[in-house]
């Protein structure tokens, strides 16, 4: 596991990938890790930005997808892969399976009373969670 508050991620994915890259890279931090995101890529690679912890990425030329080696890049958005009823039941289905057959495992690191939310948000705008935060009721 690389940490990007304690490690330059950059540099270790590519001491780990001997140089090469990674095929995909998926960021939610946003602003502060955004650059180093793309370069990690190898030609041809995806990003993944889906969230912005740090804070929005500012304006980019896009010319610098080019430079980088023909990259793609996504804003996924959850009303965008599950437009209707069905699409939304068929991929929490699969989500769900793969959780009831262990396939996937979910990190719960922090549960907070429902009259503490707002700690929680301020715990999620500080970066100082990780894994899934839960409300409990």
């Amino acid at each position: 596991m690389i940490l990007y508050t304690t490690q330059d991620f950059e540099l270790e994915t590519k001491r780990i990938t001997e140089g090469k890259g990674v095929q995909v890279a998926y960021d939610s931090v946003g602003r502060d890790t955004f650059l180093k995101s793309l370069a990690v890529l190898v030609p041809r690679g995806m990003l993944a930005l889906y969230g912005q912890s740090s804070g929005p990425v500012g304006a980019f030329d896009p010319a610098i997808l080019a430079q980088r080696g023909s990259l793609f890049m996504t804003r996924p958005s959850l009303a965008h892969y599950a437009v209707t009823r069905d699409e939304l039941l068929w991929r929490a289905g699969e989500v769900l399976g793969w959780i009831a057959s262990g396939e996937l495992k979910l990190r719960i690191e922090h549960s907070y009373p429902l009259a503490q939310a707002a700690d929680a948000h301020r715990d999620l705008e500080g970066r100082k969670t990780t894994g899934k935060v839960l409300l409990i009721p």
